[in-house]
């Protein structure tokens, strides 16, 4: 993808917020908007926003997740587990 930036004059402000506007071989805009947060496509008059999501951070923070409940699961089941005990009253009575 060939991208060349659009000179195009704009504010102080604006600076702080978008990036360098960049155009596509085929006419398309893309606006770039605090980096991480993502980008406007403008293409054929209409505008469309794309989220910059990290995949890899998402990934990691649901095994997290899911190891974290496993290591709760596990302690819970060595403190109190939930079959019957069977050395305690059982052979008490016998």
């Amino acid at each position: 993808m060939n991208l060349r930036p659009v000179r195009r004059p704009v504010d102080g402000d604006v600076d702080a917020t978008f990036g360098p506007q960049y155009e596509t071989a085929d006419g398309t805009v893309v606006i770039p908007v605090s980096n991480p947060v993502g980008i406007f496509v403008v293409k054929d008059g209409r505008s469309s926003w794309r989220p910059a999501t990290d995949d890899t951070r998402i990934a990691l923070a649901g095994i997290l997740v899911g190891l974290v409940a496993t290591s709760l699961l596990g302690v819970t089941m060595l403190r109190r587990p939930p079959w019957p005990d069977l050395y305690g009253e059982v052979s008490k009575r016998i």
